[in-house]
């Protein structure tokens, strides 16, 4: 009959060599639903978020010094911000509005990073922050006692930084949201 501990006989099913890999399956299906029931709750990039948020205070940042440049250098309208005393404001340099504008970005950034974290629906509660927060800056200047050129055209330089820094960050926001994963 032969030994019963070798059969050289192939089994069914049973051609692999030992030599071959075998596949390891994710436990996650097509749908990016956790197999196990395991809800792993939202998932962001922060590397990607951050990078682009310091990108985004550069471009805010050289909007501004763009934006002084041409009002004040060309047109001889100068840029007003608050200054230290209550109610008062003071005419800024070009130094002084992109480090204004680089650290708004930077706080976009980091309510951003919060929301996609947090919130159900981060960017409509982002958007809604940024459109606001800039339309307050962009009435700002109408509440000072200058000229009505003054005011335009500071109410101009804000709304430009502002649709900036909310159009960057929007995009980075998004880019580095990863899909929730949850259970079925």
């Amino acid at each position: 009959m032969g030994n019963p501990s070798y059969d050289d006989t192939p089994q069914r099913g049973h051609y692999e060599r030992e030599s071959e890999p075998t596949r390891e399956y994710t436990r996650y299906d097509r749908t990016g639903h956790d197999r196990t029931g395991y809800d792993r709750g939202p998932s962001v990039d922060t590397r990607t978020l951050w990078m682009g948020g310091l990108a985004t205070a550069l471009v805010a940042a050289l909007v501004a010094v763009v934006a002084v440049l041409i009002t004040d250098g060309v047109f001889d309208v100068p840029v007003i911000a608050p200054a230290n005393t209550r109610g008062a404001f003071d005419y800024v340099g070009a130094g002084w509005l992109a480090a204004f504008a680089a650290i708004a970005a930077l706080l976009a950034t980091a309510i951003a990073h919060l929301l996609l974290l947090l919130a159900p629906r981060p960017m409509a509660f982002f958007t809604w922050i940024i459109a606001l927060g800039t339309v307050a800056f962009a009435v700002l200047p109408f509440t000072t006692s200058v000229r009505l050129p003054v005011q335009l055209t500071n109410a101009a330089i804000y709304l430009v930084i502002g649709v900036a820094i909310g159009t960057l960050i929007a995009g980075m926001a998004g880019r580095a949201q990863r899909p929730r994963r949850s259970s079925y």
